[in-house]
């Protein structure tokens, strides 16, 4: 005869099995019971008639007509649509704040005025007709090519740029004994006050050209005499911060459509230029000087 297990010898499924069986033998003694009492009556098994599964399945099936297929892919093309609209929105709503973003920095941020590019330059600077008896001249608008002349007017009132330390502010060249102030922007009413530096054009020290020009024989003539400078001749300019002395290198005669000698340059040069020759004015004399210090 087998060894009766005890309690804690027994399997977690051993345990379980006992206690279904308990549960069963209990509710079995108390139907005995009630049955003995006469509290339960005998009834016979209710008897499930069968189902034919596919008599279930004919009856469930639906059948698919074409009308319902074609109302299924209009659904599906809906469904499509707006989910792309959801994506459409979502896409414009991003710009929508990414522009929003890009204004709010450029208002915190305003951005410095660009100087005019040399490019649009269509003439050289300083060019007016020759002063008559009493002096008089004014600007020499048939050197303009006739279809360019409304760009040039276009660009007459280009604003200055900001003032800054870096700017040049002051011109000698010792070996002609010129001291002359030099102004922003080189246009008809620019030249009356002094040289003109052209908009665009390097600030004094810097890679680049700092273009200056002044007639040679109104308004003070200080570059009558460009045509004595020899090279090695020193041009100097001042800044509010220091001084930056320049050599001469060369001189030429150009066109006055000839802006090329303006553009700029890979070192520190600084250019010249003036009506030429003196009371004739139909064409320019261009200095060309190379930073010495």
């Amino acid at each position: 005869m087998a060894r009766r297990k005890a309690p804690e010898d027994l399997s977690v499924e051993e345990l379980r099995r006992l206690l279904v069986e308990k549960r069963r033998g209990t509710r079995k003694e108390r139907l005995e019971h009630f049955r003995r009492t006469g509290r339960v009556v005998d009834a016979a098994p209710e008897v499930i008639p069968s189902v034919d599964t596919r008599d279930v399945e004919e009856a469930s099936s639906v059948p698919v007509t074409p009308r319902r297929r074609i109302m299924d892919r209009v659904l599906l093309s809906v469904e499509v649509l707006a989910v792309v609209g959801i994506i459409g929105v979502l896409m414009s709503g991003f710009g929508l704040l990414q522009d929003l973003n890009r204004e709010v920095a450029a208002a915190l941020n305003p951005a410095t005025p660009t100087p005019t590019p040399l490019v649009m330059a269509v003439v050289l600077p300083s060019g007016h007709t020759p002063p008559d008896a009493q002096g008089n001249t004014r600007p020499n608008e048939t050197e303009i090519p006739e279809h360019l002349r409304p760009m040039v007017q276009s660009l007459e009132n280009l604003p200055a740029p900001p003032a800054s330390a870096a700017q040049a502010i002051r011109i000698q060249i010792p070996s002609l004994k010129v001291d002359a102030p030099i102004v922003q922007g080189d246009g008809w009413e620019q030249l009356k006050k002094g040289v003109g530096q052209h908009i665009g054009s390097a600030d004094p020290g810097t890679d680049g050209n700092v273009v200056l020009s002044a007639h040679n024989d109104v308004y003070g003539e200080i570059f009558r005499y460009l045509d004595r400078l020899q090279p090695g001749d020193q041009v100097i300019l001042y800044t509010q911060e220091r001084q930056y002395t320049y050599v001469v290198d060369r001189t030429v005669i150009v066109k006055p459509t000839q802006v090329e000698v303006m553009a700029p340059t890979a070192d520190p040069t600084v250019t010249l230029i003036s009506c030429y020759p003196y009371l004739v004015d139909k064409d320019r004399i261009v200095v060309f000087a190379k930073l010495l210090n």
